[in-house]
Parts: C-alpha cells; sequence; structure tokens
C-alpha cells in the first residue's frame, strides 16, 4: 500500500526548498573539487610511481600442455578359430596375467556336436565334454581387460576382437616443435585434472616421439609420460594438464615481469622515492610472474613501477599506465599545414 508523503516531507524535497539546495549545492564543489585534483595531478606530470627493492627468491619454470590419458599399449584379443563362446571367464577392469585363460570357445563341429549331445541326453553331454575339449581364449600379456565385445553363446569368426585389453595408462602430450627444446627424457612432470581438482600426480618423461604428428599444419611431437602412482578412477580418454618442470631454483636475483619495458628496461632509483631513469638489464628465464636477472641491476637496489598516469584528453580526463603521451611537434605542425592547405602534399 502506498501511503501520502508527510506535508514536511514534502517541503523539504521541493527544488525551491534550502535542503534540496544544499544537496545540490555539495554535489557540485565535489564535482569542482574532483576536477581540480585531476588537473593538478595532470600539472604535475600525472605519474605515479611504486617503489621495490631487488632480492633473490624461488623461480619455477614450467611448461604447460594438454594431455590425454590412455594406454601405452592396446590389443585386442581375437579366437584362435571360428566357433562359439562357451565360457567368459573375467569382467571388464579385471586385472590379468599373460597366459591366464579368459575364456573357453568351441569350434563350429564341437559346437553341432555338443547340441546333438544335449538333444540325445543322458551320458552322451558328459562323454564328449570330457573327449571333445573347447579351446580356451588365453591373455596376450599382463594387463587389464577394458571391454568385452561378446557373450556366451554368440557365434565368432577368427578374427573377431572378443577382449580388449591394455597393459597400463599413461598420459600423452602432444608438444609443439618450438618447445621441444624445453622436454628431455627422465623431465619431471606434475599433471592435473579438470575432472578431478583435488587429484594431482607426479611422473617423468619416459619417451620422445622422432616422427611428427602435422595437424593444421602445426609440426608437435608425442611426449609419452609414467605416472609414479595410476589410482583407480583414472580412465582412457580422461583429460589432463601436464606441467613439464624445466627448472626449480631458489635464490635467483629476480624482477618483476611487469616492470620490464619490451627492451627489457626497468626504471631504477638511486633509492625509494628518487626519480627513477630507464637502465638495461641482460634478462634469463622467466615463469610469467617474475623474470630472472643476469646483470645490470644488483640485489638491494630500487626499481620503480608506473601505477597509473592521468591525462587530459578533448573529452574529459583519462587513466591509463606508462607515460604521459609525448607531443609531437613535427605531427602537430604537419597537421595544422594539411588545414591551412588541404592540397598541398605531405
Amino acid at each position: 500500500m502506498n501511503l501520502p508523503l508527510p506535508d514536511s516531507v514534502r517541503r523539504h524535497l521541493h527544488w525551491k526548498s534550502p535542503v534540496f539546495l544544499a544537496a545540490c549545492g555539495g554535489v557540485l564543489l565535489l564535482l569542482v573539487l574532483a576536477i581540480v585534483g585531476i588537473g593538478a595531478a595532470v600539472g604535475a606530470g600525472g605519474t605515479r610511481y611504486d617503489y621495490l627493492q631487488i632480492d633473490r627468491g624461488p623461480m619455477r619454470v614450467t611448461l604447460r600442455e594438454g594431455a590425454l590419458i590412455n594406454p601405452e599399449h592396446r590389443l585386442n584379443v581375437t579366437p584362435p578359430i571360428p566357433g562359439r563362446v562357451e565360457l567368459i571367464a573375467v569382467k571388464n577392469g579385471d586385472l590379468v596375467k599373460q597366459g591366464q585363460i579368459l575364456g573357453w570357445i568351441s569350434s563350429t563341429n564341437r559346437a553341432a556336436l555338443m547340441d546333438a549331445a544335449r538333444a540325445a541326453g543322458g551320458k552322451e553331454i558328459a562323454f564328449w565334454s570330457e573327449v571333445y575339449k573347447a579351446a580356451p581364449l588365453v591373455a596376450p600379456l599382463d594387463g587389464r581387460i577394458i571391454s568385452t565385445a561378446v557373450v556366451p553363446g554368440q557365434v565368432v569368426q577368427a578374427a573377431q576382437a572378443v577382449f580388449t585389453m591394455s597393459d597400463h595408462l599413461i598420459v600423452q602430450s602432444y608438444v609443439d616443435e618450438t618447445d621441444l627444446k624445453s622436454v628431455w627424457l627422465g623431465q619431471n612432470v606434475e599433471v592435473s585434472f579438470d575432472s578431478f581438482p583435488d587429484m594431482a600426480l607426479k611422473g617423468v618423461v619416459h619417451e620422445i616421439a622422432y616422427d611428427a604428428t602435422i595437424v593444421n599444419n602445426v609440426t608437435t611431437y608425442l611426449v609419452n609420460i609414467y605416472l609414479d602412482e595410476t589410482p583407480a578412477v583414472l580412465r582412457s580418454g580422461v583429460s589432463a594438464n601436464v606441467f613439464l618442470i624445466v627448472s626449480d631454483r631458489d635464490g635467483v636475483l629476480r624482477v618483476p615481469t611487469a616492470a620490464l619495458s619490451p627492451e627489457n628496461e626497468v626504471l631504477w632509483a638511486a633509492k625509494k622515492g628518487a626519480d627513477p631513469v630507464p637502465k638495461k638489464i641482460e634478462t634469463g628465464e622467466t615463469d610469467g610472474e617474475w623474470t630472472e636477472v643476469l646483470s645490470g641491476i644488483d640485489e638491494g637496489d630500487w626499481i620503480a613501477r608506473r601505477a597509473f598516469v592521468v591525462q587530459k584528453t578533448s573529452r574529459g580526463f583519462s587513466f591509463v599506465p606508462g607515460n604521459p603521451q609525448k607531443k609531437d611537434d613535427k605531427k602537430d605542425k604537419k597537421d595544422k599545414d594539411a588545414k591551412k592547405d588541404p592540397n598541398k602534399k605531405p
């Protein structure tokens, strides 16, 4: 329910009331003070600096790549003869040893003979079961059953896959040719998973392919990574992120990467608060956040970073990082001449 405002409140809200005029005056005063403050900042140069003393600290450089969990070796188990599957002795996920019996299969002739014995009944079944043995399906290697393609009673051909096995799961990643210099055999690797955010695994680079794989004109090389442990929750085809550890050091002389210019210059200051001057340095590795310093500055030196710059434009003021834009007198003169004589060639 909407209630009418009291007359005393309505009088204060009228544009001619002293309260309303005082509020408007306060807002205008704040705007004027803000504009004056910004103008003073522009007149003072507009640059604000954050000062940092150079020290030593840890630096960990990694190469991040996408990856997939796959079995290192995957093969199909096929029957030695065509016939009918009599028994499946294992189930998906079972670990088996080389030579272990996975199931039994009857040849086409035995299957027909056993059907006739069952029809005759009596001792015929036991007799022919003892005389005419079924053929075993055996595991060709140590590994895990990852799929079963048949059921008992199904007729199969000699080349038809009955089981699919894998020996063990590994991490496979395709590394760009430009990053191949940062990958070597035995390199330590950390693995994370989007589907298992709380699980982090470790491993080592086991194999780097000699033959390249080209996709969309990009040359890559397959890198196989062995895990130190393989949790039971992992499955073939799970996506992963691998971090190949290029270096992991302590006591590295470093500067924030954001304080470096494209020309490898920092703003060096004699002391905290002093006017900084550009100084070129030699850099080494970087982890993105920090960059190693090889020469040019020493531990304990001060550098400055520009916090922001206030610039006056035709439409007002803007806050941008870096130095204020320098006025190009030659360009301004050309623009003025072009306005005076549009037909004059620059």
